[in-house]
């Protein structure tokens, strides 16, 4: 998944604009962030606002590509379940991006439930 979308901003992306790709790969844990083990988790998402999530993120300066995928489902320990790559021009301009980025689609896209 991560090489087809690296693939996928280089074919696309102007090179003289293309300075950093950022990745992200989310993993289903073994323990909750309390510590509690986990056999599973259940994933969903909406589809209209992550569009409007990566719009935005892709709109900001020095940004020149947003790719986004997200596992949906029941999902077993060690399973993807998202893949995210912020490209830019420069590290200060895909940092902050990337992380806001993260954080907006674990609040506020995402749901989550971890079964044990």
């Amino acid at each position: 998944m991560i090489d087809r979308l690296i693939r996928e901003i280089k074919a696309a992306a102007d090179p003289s604009e293309l300075g950093m790709l950022l990745v992200h790969n989310g993993v289903v844990r073994g323990t909750s962030k309390t510590g509690q083990p986990v056999r599973r988790m259940r994933l969903s998402h909406d589809p209209q606002l992550l569009a409007s999530v990566i719009r935005e993120a892709r709109s900001r300066a020095g940004i020149v590509a947003v790719r986004v995928w997200l596992n949906e489902g029941e999902l077993a320990i060690g399973d993807d379940i998202m893949v995210v790559v912020v490209a830019g021009r420069f590290r200060t301009d895909v940092l902050p991006v990337f992380e806001e980025l993260l954080t907006r689609i674990k609040k506020e896209v995402v749901r989550e439930e971890e079964i044990s």
